[in-house]
């Protein structure tokens, strides 16, 4: 491996955002999936959530993903309650991703992306599910000023994924990580022995 490809790899491991995650639910375009693996892993995320009981997960080529996907970590679940109860331990705040007719809709401005924060993406043609809405903490929107009432799925994806990136440049958590010296040192083993395979 050479020193410039090494340094790549220390400054990306560096820049990992330990509670930034998205959960990704029955979203079924590969290239969607494709589409959000490589934006989460372009601003620091190296675990995604999937939440797949309706939909099978689809397959992702390397090349639709540019190896974004040789990055991230996913952990898979069958159930909402499951994949929650699992954020929840961590002390994720959640936040779900629909226009909400009945409740409260809260910008994406509104929200304060540098806690521990995870996003529910849902597919493509129903949304998130009934589940999500009910046990999400809160719900977000992204403000649109057209005719136009909602964005493909991947790229509300980035744009709220590049809000939390800006939020947490401006606080610094990019030059000073929330992971251990111990733990930076096995991801920064792991993804050299991923480098080289």
């Amino acid at each position: 491996m050479t020193e410039k490809r090494l340094n790549r790899i220390k400054e990306v491991v560096n820049n990992r955002q330990k509670f930034l995650t998205v959960v990704i639910e029955n979203v079924h375009d590969p290239h969607n999936v494709s589409a959000i693996f490589r934006t989460a892993d372009s601003v620091g995320i190296d675990k995604i959530y999937l939440i797949y009981n309706q939909e099978k997960f689809p397959k992702i080529s390397v090349v639709s993903s540019a190896s974004a996907k040789k990055w991230i970590e996913v952990e898979k679940f069958e159930s909402v309650e499951e994949c929650f109860k699992k954020l929840k331990q961590l002390k994720y705040n959640i936040i779900s991703t629909h226009i909400n007719n009945e409740g409260k809709n809260y910008s994406l401005y509104d929200f304060d992306l540098t806690k521990k924060t995870a996003i529910v993406f849902g597919n493509e043609h129903r949304g998130v599910s009934e589940e999500v809405k009910k046990l999400a903490d809160k719900n977000l929107v992204i403000p649109m000023k057209g005719m136009v009432q909602s964005l493909n799925v991947s790229v509300s994806a980035a744009v709220c994924l590049y809000e939390a990136l800006r939020q947490r440049e401006l606080k610094g958590l990019y030059s000073k990580s929330a992971y251990t010296k111990t733990e930076l040192k096995e991801k920064l083993n792991y993804y050299i022995n991923k480098a080289t395979k």
